[in-house]
């Protein structure tokens, strides 16, 4: 299969430099599922752009500066920022419904979130991203120069190094000509080939045990970019969401930052006996329920092992019933179907793992180190988000590095690609003892989850280095031996992508945004990322 561009992953990102490539290119796009199953689908609190005479970008790009402790990249942010209102308008061109206020600049309702000076978000009530992402579905669907693959995993990246000395001379870099991919439900392997490829596969949540992403997060970009020569960076930084619903038959609902942006409060429990009812977030910041979520989330987690709490409470109960029906309705209605009324009582939240700030770097184009391969979205690690997430940055780095992305590949002369060799499945088999990946699945979540988490200590950081590696070979010596499955495929990029996270917390020696080590607590007066090369030692 032949294509000018492959792009692995259908999120906002896949998506966006796949309609802007279309009228000019042929594009594949290449999904592990279905198109919606991303967690762009699952965005719920909107899109973060200067849309009112009464903001600027300055005070949007000094909001990033700051949630990101001191290690964004100032070009980037400041790119980023400036493009924003052009990104917007490309979706509402596209016909994304976004909620209407008559009154406002702009016509559209904006609102407020964690870390944000402004009213800036816009958003379709509280399901931002669902709204975008069925509406670009539609016109991705109905492109003709669009081919579209679900329920198709990628497995590795095909480069010129492989391919013997006539695709890649000694003196020449080596460059990315396509990949394989596995079509899920027969499991044949396809060889794709294309002049450029592109990482959109999102974040790597699914590492933890307890995590607000859909399944499909597996950090299968990055593992893949990291094995084929690229380097990573800041990936110690793993945003945990504050608020994720607590209730044993709701898998990873978030609850979106919009309910404290709107005024809900973070109160203790009645478990916590006399202090039952009582707000704890001032006793940990003056911004209270509006601080940046790693703050939020590490008072949670204070108070939650203080106390010996399984949650704490979210309560917007004090706002008036319509209203929260209207603004909320996907969480309204959520919660109700487990008994819960948020017009009446405060909602049981824990703190998730959520998203990955760091992954492949990449320049504004979203080119890796490897020409030929692009990264753009959660996967890639431009230098926006520093050591924190502002809150709703993500969609529009999406956008406006898609595009960015996107007219880059259109001013590329066409070169054509070599002859690719097909997969071979010859000396491996069908596996007798499925187990070993379950087994080996749960032990690798559970480890991350208990020394990887929102505090760290070196000890718990090298008992997780030390077990990963085990996990490692086991996990490589399957996959040589056995015939690959998706889960064997994502869990062989989970353990990858857990080395980069633990091996980057072990070289970070201070305390920085969301990384914070109970053995360095302090913060250094320079701040640095933290860059891994493959073949060198963190």
């Amino acid at each position: 299969m032949k294509f000018d561009v492959a792009i692995v992953g259908s999120g906002l990102a896949g998506l966006s430099v796949a309609l802007h490539l279309a009228e000019t290119r042929k594009v594949a796009i290449i999904s592990k599922r279905e198109l919606l199953d991303g967690a762009s689908n699952w965005a719920q609190g909107g899109i973060a752009a200067v849309l009112d005479s009464g903001d600027s970008h300055e005070q949007h790009i000094s909001d990033t500066l700051i949630a990101g402790g001191g290690l964004c990249d100032e070009a980037a942010t400041r790119f980023i920022v400036e493009n924003g209102r052009a990104a917007i308008e490309w979706l509402i061109e596209q016909g994304v419904p976004f909620t209407r206020d008559d009154s406002a600049e702009l016509g559209f309702h904006l609102t407020r979130e964690g870390g944000h000076s402004q009213r800036r978000i816009i958003h379709a009530a509280d399901a931002t991203g669902h709204a975008v992402q069925v509406t670009l579905e539609q016109k991705v669907r109905a492109h003709p120069n669009i081919s579209l693959f679900e329920h198709h995993c990628a497995i590795d990246l095909i480069t010129s190094d492989k391919l013997g000395p006539k695709s890649a001379p000694h003196n020449k870099q080596p460059h990315c000509h396509g990949l394989y991919v596995q079509d899920v439900k027969t499991g044949v392997v396809h060889t794709v080939a294309a002049e450029h490829t592109v990482m959109a596969t999102g974040g790597a949540g699914k590492v933890y045990l307890y995590t607000t992403n859909p399944d499909t997060a597996s950090g299968d970009g990055i593992a893949m970019a990291w094995r084929a020569g690229c380097r990573v960076a800041n990936m110690e930084f793993i945003q945990f969401h504050p608020t994720c619903l607590y209730h044993p038959y709701a898998k990873s609902f978030l609850i979106t930052e919009a309910i404290r942006g709107e005024g809900g409060l973070l109160k203790l429990p009645p478990e916590a006996g006399a202090a039952a009812g009582s707000r704890f977030m001032l006793a940990h910041d003056e911004r209270a329920e509006l601080a940046p979520r790693d703050v939020v989330a590490r008072a949670i987690d204070f108070e939650i092992k203080k106390r010996g709490l399984d949650y704490v409470h979210l309560d917007i109960s004090h706002k008036p019933a319509e209203w929260l029906k209207e603004h909320f309705p996907t969480i309204y209605a959520r919660c109700l179907e487990l008994g819960i009324d948020i017009t009446k009582e405060p909602i049981p939240i824990v703190p998730a793992a959520h998203y990955t700030c760091g992954g492949v770097v990449t320049d504004l184009s979203g080119r890796t180190d490897l020409p030929g391969l692009y990264a753009v979205g959660e996967t890639a690690y431009t230098g926006l988000h520093g050591a924190n997430r502002l809150a709703s940055n993500s969609l529009l780095e999406c956008v406006v590095i898609g595009r960015a992305c996107a007219h880059d590949i259109e001013q590329k002369e066409r070169a054509g690609t070599p002859y690719l060799p097909d997969w071979d499945e010859s000396r491996v088999t069908d596996a007798d003892e499925e187990v070993v990946i379950s087994h080996n699945w749960d032990e690798l979540r559970r480890s991350m989850w208990n020394y990887v988490g929102i505090v760290r200590t070196t000890k718990r950081l090298e008992r997780a280095q030390h077990r990963i590696a085990l996990l490692k070979e086991e996990i490589d010596e399957y996959y040589r031996n056995f015939r690959i499955t998706s889960d064997l495929l994502e869990l062989r990029n989970l353990v990858d992508v857990a080395s980069l996270i633990v091996n980057s917390a072990l070289q970070r020696r201070e305390s920085r945004g969301l990384h914070f080590s109970r053995d360095y607590p302090e913060t250094l007066p320079k701040a640095l990322p933290s860059v891994l090369t493959p073949g060198r030692r963190a």
